[in-house]
C-alpha cells in the first residue's frame, strides 16, 4: 500500500472513519526534512498492511494544520478510531514509528 494522499475533503473519510490505524505525515514540499521522512513512511506503507500511512501538505489544507496545532514540521500524527494516540515532531528513524504503532 502506497502513502495516502489525504485533503480536507477527504480528511474524515480517511483518517477518522478508518477502521485501521492510520499514521498522518503532515508536510510541505520547502521542507527538507519533511522530504528526507517519506522514504521511511514509504516503507512502513510497505511493510505494514495493518496500517494506513497518509500525508497531508499543510500549506494546502492549513485548516488541518490548524485543527491540530501542526506549528512544526514534519508532524505525524497516529489516529486510532478516529481519535489521535499518539504524536512525534521532526525528523525520526524508523524505529520510531514501529514503536508508535506497537
Amino acid at each position: 500500500m502506497a502513502v495516502k494522499t489525504v485533503t480536507s475533503a477527504s480528511f474524515a473519510d480517511e483518517v477518522l472513519m478508518a477502521n485501521v490505524p492510520v499514521l498522518v505525515d503532515f508536510y510541505a514540499d520547502w521542507c527538507g526534512p519533511c522530504r528526507m521522512l517519506r522514504p521511511t513512511l514509504e516503507a512502513i506503507s510497505e511493510e505494514r498492511a495493518d496500517v494506513k500511512v497518509a500525508a497531508i501538505n499543510i500549506d494546502e489544507n492549513p485548516d488541518l494544520a490548524d485543527e491540530f496545532g501542526i506549528s512544526s514540521i514534519p508532524c505525524v500524527i497516529l489516529f486510532k478510531n478516529g481519535a489521535e494516540a499518539d504524536r512525534s515532531i521532526g525528523l525520526k528513524p524508523k524505529d520510531a514509528f514501529d514503536a508508535m504503532l506497537g
